[in-house]
């Protein structure tokens, strides 16, 4: 051994220096049983690793098949594709089903908004949509950018809840603008404090013509008004879903000039559930097999059918024992008189009511009233 290795050996314990000189020598045994004649016959029972499989071994992964099973390949990231564990990892990112008509619903929000924006800011103003995508609400709650402001809007007729997140520097711009500040120039920002009451009333303002313009998109597939049910800065306070629900993201740009800023509208699936099916259309008016000629048909064939009506005279309530002693002649008594008006059925279902006369040699009844189903009590 070197100096070195003296000087190293002479640091250690007793049991590890007998442990290195066992060692020593297992290495010289090998080293002459190599020179003796078996030098073949060990290459030939450890073979050299080449990458590859081979019999009576245990399969050992290279560098590359180990980078592509943990998800670090080279190749399938600059695809934009996922493999091995990071493909479980970020499988939070599921695609869920697709709803069509929700790109109808934003592209109409973005026209509308244009629209209403300028009317409110008297300046002008490019909506634009970035992208419609499916995320986890705990996951895009966490990537919010902060200082921004978390409006909670409640649907009514769908009785849930959605989020709509405005940045920053859509906020000051909003301000500057609908306070005045000249064209041209970027809003000033004052970074590290609360918003203050005025900024957030003026905020408000824009929230609630928003609000107006995304029910006005939803109004031809199913009539929904959103109210404003609370403002937060706090994403921990605009909790309306589960972090692990599934919820669709709604990126606007909002530009005035060289100002603007982003709008975000979140929406979880449960929200959608009531008009799931109106979603899932591929084009508005998408009729799912209907035939309206046939349907047309239908009803003209309808108007023609014959329907039995029944005038009730009089209607009274005997036992089952006097009933069985009736006899040919016998007389019942109601209390119906001559002047009282008659009920028509139809089966069992009352329709009209009107006095009883005489038409022609025939008794008739005059419909003037009109009565009502009755509704069913659940």
């Amino acid at each position: 051994m070197s100096d070195t290795g003296t000087q190293e050996l002479g640091e250690m314990s007793d049991e590890e220096k007998a442990m290195m000189k066992e060692w020593e020598s297992m290495a010289g045994d090998d080293s002459a049983a190599d020179e003796g004649g078996g030098g073949e016959i060990a290459a030939d029972a450890v073979p050299a690793f080449d990458g590859g499989d081979y019999d009576g071994g245990t399969r050992i992964l290279n560098q590359e098949e180990i980078d592509s099973l943990l998800g670090f390949d080279d190749d399938g990231a600059l695809n934009g594709e996922l493999s091995g564990v990071m493909a479980l990892v970020n499988s939070a990112m599921v695609n869920y089903e697709r709803l069509p008509m929700l790109d109808v619903v934003f592209d109409r929000l973005v026209r509308l908004m244009s629209t209403s924006l300028r009317n409110l800011t008297t300046d002008n103003v490019e909506v634009s949509l970035d992208q419609v995508s499916t995320v986890r609400f705990g996951d895009y709650m966490n990537s919010i950018p902060l200082p921004a402001m978390l409006s909670v809007f409640k649907a009514n007729e769908w009785d849930n809840n959605g989020l709509l997140v405005t940045d920053s520097a859509l906020i000051y711009s909003i301000v500057d603008v609908l306070l005045g500040g000249r064209k041209g120039t970027p809003a000033i920002r004052v970074e590290g404090r609360p918003y203050t009451t005025i900024e957030t009333k003026l905020v408000e303002k824009m929230v609630h013509v928003t609000m107006g313009d995304l029910s006005s998109a939803f109004d031809p597939l199913s009539p929904v008004s959103f109210t404003l049910d609370r403002m937060e800065t706090n994403p921990r306070f605009a909790t309306i879903s589960q972090s692990g629900n599934a919820c669709v993201l709604a990126r606007l740009r909002v530009d005035m000039g060289e100002r603007g800023g982003r709008i975000e509208v979140l929406i979880p699936y449960a929200t959608l559930e009531p008009i799931r099916e109106l979603l899932l259309q591929m084009f508005m008016g998408e009729k799912f097999g209907r035939d309206s000629i046939w349907e047309n048909h239908l009803t003209q064939e309808l108007y023609k059918t014959d329907v039995q009506l029944q005038a009730i005279l009089g209607e009274t309530v005997v036992p089952l024992g006097e009933m069985l002693n009736w006899k040919i002649g016998s007389k019942i008594m109601f209390n119906t008189r001559v002047v009282d008006e008659l009920e028509l059925r139809c089966g069992d279902f009352p329709m009209f009511r009107g006095p009883v006369g005489q038409k022609q040699d025939h008794i008739a009844v005059r419909i003037e009233k009109y009565l009502e189903p009755e509704k069913s009590e659940e």
